[in-house]
């Protein structure tokens, strides 16, 4: 398996933990790109971890293929539809490659596994995963996901939620592609809401692009909350500060993904996504704002994206979702529950 995004790697989880429970002696071998795998790392279902680099271009795949060379598995579950991880595939060896059906494996992947899983429309990420576990016959209820804290982490989160003297929430304020970030400016003015109408400290998280670091400053400049930032803190305290959070909002992105597997209440602000393809798995459905949709449409989850939909978004539409926050979640201790 291979995975470049964080929102990958959480769908991923519950395969991989469902796999382990069904056969605990089995090894299981994750080949990752660098950051993703920092945040799988000392994950008690997953044996060893293989990184793929492709900063580092043709030689990326020289180096996999010798990381893989001593290794001979007995199934190798290609999650992934792009030609990059058909090259990855075509240099692991294993008796059986499955991966996804010929209609959904794009880039020419198909052409690198021998068993592929039946046709299926398109649903939502998390269940589409899923499906190799149906095809393998391995019971996957119930979803588990144990992104942690794990216990060396704890010391950590303590200290860390030790200097708030409000509840935190975490804000995610920019992404991995610029269509499914929210303006700054309305970001700014939900912190001074949350700061002065809510009683919670906004806490900013994420990490350190260019879009980012520039989104940081117009919410400083424009918001009179005092605001804190975490960005560029790693995957693995950013699991400890989600964890810790009392709310959480984000777009489509990794960090929603790691709050709804932690359950902790995440206003989801989509626009550029289909919700019903990559939106919060099962959870928090009330919180979601969807601006995806046209007035009055009924849709089914696709792959269409839909540029220029984030704007639609006020902020009055996310404050509306704090204060269902407040009446649904606030005071209530949330079971960091990573099952369903």
């Amino acid at each position: 398996m291979l995975m470049s995004a964080a929102g990958d790697v959480v769908h991923a989880l519950p395969l991989v933990s469902a796999l382990k429970r069904h056969r605990p002696a089995c090894s299981i071998t994750w080949i990752l790109q660098p950051m993703p795998a920092t945040m799988v790392r000392g994950h008690p279902c997953v044996d060893r971890i293989i990184e793929f680099d492709r900063s580092r271009g043709s030689r990326a795949f020289t180096d996999v293929r010798a990381r893989l060379k001593p290794h001979e598995f007995d199934l190798l579950i290609d999650l992934q539809v792009y030609f990059k991880a058909g090259i990855v595939t075509a240099l692991t060896h294993a008796s059986v490659k499955l991966g996804f059906d010929r209609a959904r494996a794009r880039d020419l992947n198909w052409l690198f596994t021998n068993r592929k899983i039946p046709p299926h429309r398109i649903q939502h990420v998390q269940d589409q995963y899923l499906e190799f576990l149906e095809y393998l016959e391995v019971p996957h209820e119930p979803l588990e996901w144990n992104i942690g804290p794990w216990a060396a982490e704890r010391e950590w989160q303590t200290q860390w939620i030790a200097k708030h003297e409000r509840p935190v929430a975490a804000m995610v304020i920019a992404t991995s592609k610029p269509e499914k970030d929210w303006l700054p400016e309305r970001w700014a003015a939900v912190c001074d809401s949350l700061y002065s109408d809510f009683g919670l400290q906004p806490v900013l998280v994420g990490g350190r692009s260019a879009r980012e670091l520039d989104a940081e400053r117009i919410i400083r400049e424009r918001s009179s909350a005092p605001i804190q930032s975490e960005l560029g803190s790693g995957l693995r305290k950013l699991i400890s500060i989600l964890d810790a959070s009392t709310l959480v909002l984000a777009p489509d992105t990794g960090p929603l993904h790691m709050s709804v597997a932690l359950n902790r209440p995440a206003i989801s602000l989509l626009g550029y996504t289909n919700p019903k393809r990559t939106g919060p798995y099962k959870r928090f459905h009330d919180l979601m704002i969807d601006a995806y949709a046209n007035p009055g449409e009924e849709y089914v989850a696709t792959m269409e994206n839909r540029p220029g939909r984030m704007p639609r978004i006020t902020v009055d539409d996310v404050l509306n979702r704090v204060q269902i926050w407040r009446e649904h979640y606030a005071g209530r201790l949330l079971k960091s529950d990573q099952t369903v």
